[in-house]
């Protein structure tokens, strides 16, 4: 078995957060990058996120 296999899909507000994170690390505003990265974090603790494993 893959490890795909057991990963959940990311939810899709999740994959908006990474690339808005990769857009704002390729303009080099980090700030921006780091403000993504805490927004997705929040997300995925909220219990909103589809994709969240449980644990994390």
């Amino acid at each position: 078995m893959s490890a795909q296999a057991e990963q959940p899909a990311p939810c899709r507000t999740c994959q908006e957060f990474a690339l808005a994170e990769a857009v704002a690390n390729g303009e080099r505003d980090y700030s921006r990058a780091t403000d993504c990265r805490v927004l997705l974090g929040r997300h995925r603790q909220s219990g909103e996120c589809a994709g969240a494993r449980e644990g994390e």
